[in-house]
């Protein structure tokens, strides 16, 4: 019942910047935080950015803070992660996800998860 669809990934050079979208369904989630990981092949999945219910708090990795911006409108419920000056390094399947506890945030610990959608970022 309860799903998030994410969108927005692809194929892009080094240097140019791409913003996923995060649409929840099947529930408002307004009260919950929502969070970005990512997972490179071999690799675990890894936190990447998080906002709190009322978007007034947002936590990133070292590896994307200063690139990398989170935000949510919660009158559409949705989520953005807008990526700039991609490495290399960024490319995984960037996953959406939801938690009803305010804690532990960068922990993949949360309730609800999208499908993905693949960042591929060629040098």
């Amino acid at each position: 019942q309860v799903q998030l669809v994410e969108s927005g990934g692809g194929l892009v050079q080094a240097g140019d910047s791409l913003r996923l979208s995060c649409a929840p369904s099947g529930r408002t989630f307004n009260s919950y935080s929502m969070g970005w990981f990512r997972q490179a092949p071999g690799k675990e999945r890894e936190f990447v950015a998080a906002v709190s219910p009322a978007g007034g708090s947002t936590y990133y990795a070292d590896s994307v803070k200063g690139r990398f911006t989170i935000s949510r409108t919660n009158a559409k419920n949705t989520v953005f992660l807008q990526m700039s000056s991609l490495k290399p390094e960024d490319t995984a399947v960037y996953y959406c996800a939801a938690k009803t506890l305010r804690l532990d945030l960068t922990s993949p610990t949360y309730d609800y998860w999208g499908q993905g959608t693949q960042v591929t970022v060629s040098s």
